[in-house]
């Protein structure tokens, strides 16, 4: 050790915690949020109507949200044991005075109705959209005729949770708990759980911007969910003077009915899907096309695997449906692998492809 007597060391049995990291991104997002009047309008046009609401506002658990959304903290519980010290600091950030408590945050949630969470939805959608972008840099993708249209993506995920087993005793009282509230017993595919909860995401597929997100319980109301995208991409549109019709919506194979396709297409925008069901592989316009040479072929980079391409050609699906272009992918299957999705025919596995009226001269 060189001894330095410039250097003196004070130590203290007072706590002192260090700042959170984080802090510092909290500041300048919320200092942007400040400039762009969005902290006014969380205050002024979120509203809940709740009894005995005590001294807070919906500002108050609107800054506790957004804080731990940027904290990137585990948990809520974390989040709280982290900001407690700098409570005053936090949430003098929001021009507010008080840090709620934890219970009071909890009842806060559980009591949001669903109008308070459509007007905090609507506030970003207004604001986030056009943000650092115009109509000409949010991207695209271009057909035959120089036509352009702006792709978005509509994924459906499901997640199962594991829950413990309780006892079960007349002289105890019913169980509760606390997954009821957002899972409920659903599909659960190849996952491992007892209850499950579905989401639903909207991502513009050239800047990568998160339109949506919506989630339910159990295996959800996905027509429903499919609406609001829908909805949110009619928005994004509208905030760049764009029409519906430019949109391009992939979808997988949840959405792969005949009623759906029409729900999607009565919106006004166009949509590329995975068929739901198999029985149209046994048409005879697809089985003749089958018997000819694919139009083309894709190897793909990891596997080396080569998937054939068919065209179908324009099909009515079903009664009332607009005329949707079909596109068989055909490849070959490894010896002893499952078959997860497709149809075995001659010993090939095959996918269907539905694409809706879109322009003929153009794709």
């Amino acid at each position: 050790m060189i001894p330095n007597r410039c250097i003196e060391v004070h130590t203290s049995p007072v706590d002192r915690p260090s700042v959170p990291a984080w802090f510092a991104e909290v500041v300048i997002i919320v200092q942007y949020l400040a400039t762009r009047g969005l902290l006014d309008a969380f205050a002024h046009e979120v509203r809940l109507v709740r009894g005995r609401f005590g001294s807070y506002e919906p500002i108050d658990f609107l800054a506790l949200l957004i804080g731990y959304a940027i904290s990137g903290e585990r948990t809520l519980a974390d989040f709280f044991e982290r900001v407690e010290p700098f409570e005053t600091a936090f949430m003098a950030l929001f021009g507010r005075r008080c840090l709620p408590h934890r219970a009071t945050f909890s009842r806060f949630l559980s009591d949001m109705d669903r109008s308070c969470l459509e007007t905090f939805r609507t506030l970003f959608e207004r604001q986030s959209f056009t943000e650092g972008w115009t109509s000409e840099t949010i991207g695209g993708i271009f057909d035959r005729q120089d036509r352009r249209y702006i792709v978005f993506d509509v994924d459906a995920t499901r997640q199962a949770a594991r829950q413990r087993a309780l006892p079960c005793d007349p002289t105890l009282p019913p169980a509760r708990r606390r997954l009821d509230a957002v899972c409920a017993l659903g599909y659960k595919g190849r996952k491992r759980g007892e209850v499950v909860r579905t989401r639903a995401t909207v991502l513009q597929m050239h800047t990568r911007q998160w339109v949506g997100t919506y989630a339910g319980r159990g295996n959800g109301d996905y027509r429903g969910e499919l609406a609001s995208a829908l909805q949110a991409i009619t928005t994004y549109l509208a905030q760049f003077a764009l029409p519906t019709s430019v949109a391009l919506v992939r979808l997988d194979g949840q959405y792969g009915d005949a009623s759906v396709i029409a729900q999607i297409i009565q919106s006004g925008v166009f949509l590329v899907t995975r068929d739901r069901g198999y029985r149209i592989l046994e048409h005879p316009q697809i089985q003749q096309v089958l018997t000819h040479a694919p139009i083309t072929g894709v190897k793909s980079v990891t596997t080396g695997e080569v998937v054939e391409l068919f065209d179908g050609g324009w099909m009515h699906l079903d009664e009332g449906v607009f005329l949707d272009r079909v596109i068989v992918a055909r490849h070959r299957t490894a010896p002893g692998k499952p078959m997860t999705v497709g149809k075995l025919v001659g010993g090939l596995c095959c996918k269907k492809v539905k694409e809706d009226k879109m322009r003929r001269a153009g794709f």
